[in-house]
């Protein structure tokens, strides 16, 4: 069986971090900085993933995103993603490491940036030393 991020990582481990990056995501929004908000949606979405409702709840907010930027291509590629969310759950077709923008492909997959595979690497440990506790 090929590693996922979902078999490294229990669904306990990865809300911290679906956490921390939604934060990140509104801090950065606040304040007006674009490319750390997409940052955050885009290490969001890679965590996300193997969870069909986080999935489809990183989608949303990149769409959301999108539309208050006036970013109508990315708009566009998100609401194509929201539609296939349920199908790539279903028939577990989920690219690892896909930032989950619309100018990159649905179905490629993408290195995990090292700052966020040491993150997962952490939880995953935390979870394994703590049980369904992250830490």
């Amino acid at each position: 069986m090929a590693a996922t991020i979902e078999t490294m990582l229990p669904r306990a481990a990865a809300d911290p971090i679906l956490h921390e990056q939604r934060r990140a995501f509104a801090d950065a929004r606040r304040i007006g900085d674009s490319a750390a908000a997409w940052k955050a949606l885009e290490w969001e979405h890679i965590v996300a993933q193997p969870y069909m409702d986080a999935h489809l709840a990183s989608h949303w907010r990149m769409l959301g995103y999108a539309v208050s930027q006036g970013d109508w291509r990315e708009s566009g590629g998100q609401a194509f993603r929201l539609m296939l969310v349920p199908l790539g759950s279903l028939t577990g077709r989920l690219p690892i490491g896909n930032s989950g923008r619309a100018r990159i492909s649905a179905f490629r997959n993408m290195a995990i940036p090292d700052a966020l595979a040491a993150r997962i690497e952490q939880a995953r440990v935390d979870t394994d030393l703590h049980g369904d506790r992250a830490n």
